[in-house]
């Protein structure tokens, strides 16, 4: 076992120290796109200017002959496009692939002082995030870089879920899990095809009616992630890291995406990732504060500034405990509205 007085050591001669704690940043929206198409590459700092992250896709979605131009594409990227405050994420090919091996040592020697964080598909335990911490540390020294990259895993396996703490305490590098429905829908034999949100046929029906046995009984659908997700937030948080719900694969259906969205902010996502550029505009709706909420809490800070005693405001009973929940909205809003002129008139922060 390591010595916790080792966990914040490099991990190779010359690597940079890791970071105590995990940069909080606007990440709201994780745009993926494939660094292989040159058009798309070319609108890149257009589209920065909307999302709080852009991830050079190298796994999934890319075919088997164009992962390596996806990842050239990248590095040109890297080191040409001026993406302005937005953040360059990659998402490498899986541990097992052919391909990872030179995604690490490639980015990370080229466009290592470029790149936030990597995203790690289909973690399973410790181990896959000790094998990624080592040779990122090896390939940063290397490189002669002055800070960490961080890494990020993707929970998309039975296992992974099943590991889902120690996979969040594995590194200082973690910075953040996505929640990988498809995937994992097929690690656990789920019989659905859809990749995130409901399930017509995951429902509860109501007692029959005893004066009218015959009658219809009404039903709702359920979410299918609840419990997952609570998982991922539960760990994330315990270990300082930010959780973030992953794809809406139904591109059409911009409402069911929004709700989707909306179910993992409210138990503490702070972001999702955006497939196409429709998404972009319903994850900063969703991961912003609602405007009446945050006033509603600047409210309560004003009339508690220290967070003490038993307060009625507005008709709710307000303590120590809403204080904190006012604080966490406040301090969001704070971070979004900084870049942001229409937020912060919204909120009331201008």
């Amino acid at each position: 076992m390591r010595h916790p007085r080792d966990f914040f050591k490099p991990q190779a001669i010359g690597a940079p120290e890791p970071l105590r704690e995990i940069p909080v940043t606007p990440s709201r929206m994780i745009h993926f796109f494939d660094p292989s198409n040159e058009k798309m590459a070319a609108k890149l700092p257009d589209i920065a200017a909307q999302t709080d992250i852009l991830l050079g896709n190298l796994e999934d979605a890319v075919p088997v002959d164009n992962k390596e131009a996806a990842r050239e594409g990248l590095v040109k990227i890297g080191q040409t496009a001026d993406l302005g405050s937005t953040q360059l994420w990659t998402r490498i090919n899986s541990l097992e692939s052919p391909w990872v091996l030179d995604d690490l040592t490639t980015l990370v020697t080229e466009i290592g002082d470029r790149l936030d964080v990597i995203m790690v598909p289909k973690v399973e335990g410790d181990w896959d995030i000790h094998y990624v911490d080592r040779l990122l540390a090896q390939l940063e020294a290397k490189a002669g870089l002055d800070k960490p990259i961080l890494v990020h895993a993707i929970l998309e396996t039975a296992l992974g879920v099943a590991n889902v703490e120690e996979i969040a305490y594995a590194s200082p590098r973690m910075q953040g899990m996505s929640f990988g429905p498809a995937d994992l829908a097929a690690s656990r034999r789920m019989k659905t095809t859809r990749v995130g949100g409901g399930h017509p046929g995951y429902r509860v029906v109501e007692d029959p009616d005893p004066e009218n046995p015959e009658s219809e009984r009404p039903s709702s659908q359920q979410d299918l992630w609840h419990y997952s997700i609570a998982r991922m937030v539960d760990a994330c948080a315990s270990a300082g890291i930010l959780p973030f719900y992953g794809p809406f694969g139904d591109i059409k259906d911009l409402e069911g995406c929004e709700a989707q969205f909306r179910s993992a902010f409210l138990m503490g996502c702070v972001g999702a990732w955006s497939l196409h550029p429709a998404q972009i505009d319903v994850a900063k709706k969703v991961f912003s504060p609602d405007p009446d909420e945050v006033r509603f809490a600047l409210k309560v800070i004003e009339a508690i500034p220290d967070g003490r005693g038993v307060h009625m405001i507005d008709g709710k009973m307000q303590d120590d405990a809403t204080w904190k929940q006012c604080q966490v909205m406040v301090e969001l809003a704070r971070m979004l509205a900084a870049d942001d002129p229409e937020l912060a008139a919204a909120y009331g922060l201008d």
